[in-house]
C-alpha cells in the first residue's frame, strides 16, 4: 500500500526523497520504495524517518483495520 501520508509530510516541509534519506541514513531509492507501498521499513527506520519530518509513528505508518 502506497505511503501517501509520508510523502506528503515529506513535501509540507519542502524536503526531497535525498534531503529525507541523507537525514536517515538510507538511500534515496529506499525512501522511494516506502512511499511507493515497495518496501517493509524496520521500526528504527520508521521511528528515524518520523523524527525527520515531525510526525509520530501513528500518523505515518499505522493502518486503521479495515471492518
Amino acid at each position: 500500500m502506497k505511503n501517501l501520508r509520508l510523502k506528503s509530510a515529506r513535501a509540507a516541509l519542502d524536503m526531497s526523497q535525498q534531503e529525507l534519506a541523507n537525514e536517515v541514513g538510507v538511500s534515496r531509492q529506499t525512501i522511494s520504495a516506502i512511499e511507493k507501498g515497495d518496501y517493509n521499513p524496520t521500526i528504527n527506520l520508521c521511528i528515524a524517518i518520523c523524527h525527520a519530518v515531525n510526525k509520530t509513528l501513528n500518523d505515518l505508518f499505522w493502518e486503521e483495520p479495515i471492518e
